[in-house]
């Protein structure tokens, strides 16, 4: 009696640890936000001052996005992503243990350094790992430790700095890298560097709507960051600063609510939705700019808005300019998170933080409306293929084979852009 072959099968393990190392990254990183004030007395600095341990995490990741790909590109992957977790591990241990403004300032450099080569390998690997048939469920379930983070990381990392204080809680997150590293160590199979010359990355900008894209991006980050990065100084202001945790939790589920909805329309509506997350974000604004904002509701639609456009910007991105512009997109998202760290605490310091939700309004009214103006390049009705020629990413390497049990494959490892 004949039997059906099993079909091609998910590797959960590798793929979940690659996902944990995604978590790592955006809790690392955004976890200051949160104990924002103790950690500002703790250094003896002020809370804009502190601010630009996210800036400077945010910019070292953008910068070195690209020039980092093109010095790791023959790097045995696993090698370099678990050189990655290392330096993660050692900067969050170092931030626990940091007498000074300055050294906490250096890790967090290097950190944001280590997670622009995390995000390189995620969409590569989730390919490496899995037929083709399968490439789409790998990317989703390696790109999970995104939201999760958001939703249940940052606003757990906030309860654990007011309950233990901010030393332990990064002493924390030091402990769940070292595990990280022995997972990716045992359940992450090698795979080699790839042989290819990158392609220019200058050549996308060419393409219509690419530079509307990267533009769009550029502001609604800068915009998302000014406000968040200093959103415990913004809720003393508001009184609220004993609810700080619930709105980031707020914000933080609304945010993968709104990851959901954008992944089950995002083929037919990527335009309609890219509006739609513009309007529920700069509605948030808006509620703040109210003598008493009705504070859940903006977190739930700044959630809403900011959950949404990771995807929608990656796949405008992907559509208009191929992989080479997604590698602009990795470098535009993080060097705007970084100034927006920065432009947040200038404004802190100048004007004090009412000042904060003006200049989200600022900038996402030019994002609605360069949305809207870029019909026919960028953000059209109806969704195009990728850029032609693009297909194979920006190293011209030959098309990866999964990798089975102890198998290498070959191939290409775009650079991926993050949601947080």
């Amino acid at each position: 009696m004949a039997t059906t072959p099993p079909g091609p099968r998910l590797r959960w393990s590798p793929l979940l640890a690659l996902a944990t190392a995604a978590f790592l990254g955006i809790v690392t990183e955004a976890l200051p936000a949160g104990v924002l004030p103790e950690m500002a007395r703790d250094l003896r600095v002020g809370e804009a001052a502190m601010g630009q341990s996210l800036t400077g995490y945010a910019l070292a990741t953008g910068l070195s996005a690209i020039p980092l790909a093109r010095a790791t590109a023959h790097w045995p992957r696993k090698r370099l992503v678990l050189a990655a977790v290392a330096v993660l591990l050692l900067a969050d241990a170092v931030t626990a243990l940091s007498p000074s403004y300055p050294l906490t300032m250096a890790v967090r450099i290097a950190a944001g350094v280590a997670v622009a080569a995390i995000w390189s390998e995620l969409v590569g690997y989730a390919r490496r790992l899995t037929p083709p048939a399968l490439h789409g469920r790998a990317i989703a379930v390696t790109g999970v430790g995104v939201p999760l983070a958001l939703s249940l990381g940052i606003p757990l990392g906030t309860w654990s700095g007011r309950l233990l204080g901010w030393r332990p809680t990064f002493a924390l997150v030091a402990a769940l890298a070292a595990a990280l590293l022995l997972w990716i160590a045992l359940a992450v199979p090698d795979a080699p560097g790839h042989p290819g010359r990158p392609a220019p990355v200058r050549t996308a900008l060419r393409r219509p709507g690419v530079r509307p894209v990267l533009f769009v991006t550029a502001a609604y980050v800068l915009a998302h960051n000014v406000l968040y990065t200093y959103v415990a100084a913004l809720l003393d202001d508001y009184g609220a600063g004993g609810r700080r945790d619930l709105l980031l939790l707020v914000l933080g589920l609304a945010a993968v609510a709104g990851l959901a909805a954008t992944g089950t329309l995002i083929d037919r509506r990527l335009r309609h939705l890219t509006l739609a997350a513009t309007a529920a974000f700069l509605t948030a604004a808006v509620l703040l700019l109210l003598p008493a904002p009705p504070l859940l509701l903006a977190a739930g639609l700044w959630g809403l808005g900011w959950g949404s456009v990771a995807p929608l910007f990656q796949t405008a991105v992907a559509d208009a300019g191929g992989e080479p512009g997604q590698t602009l997109l990795v470098a535009t998202w993080n060097t705007a998170m970084g100034l927006g760290g920065a432009t947040g605490g200038l404004l802190l310091d100048l004007h004090g933080p009412g000042t904060l939700p003006w200049s989200a309004l600022a900038l996402l009214l030019p994002v609605l409306a360069v949305t809207a103006l870029a019909r026919r390049h960028g953000f059209p009705p109806r969704r195009r293929p990728t850029a032609p020629g693009n297909a194979d990413g920006p190293w011209a390497a030959p098309r990866a084979a999964p990798l089975g049990d102890g198998d290498r494959g070959t191939g290409d490892v775009p650079v991926s852009p993050r949601a947080g």
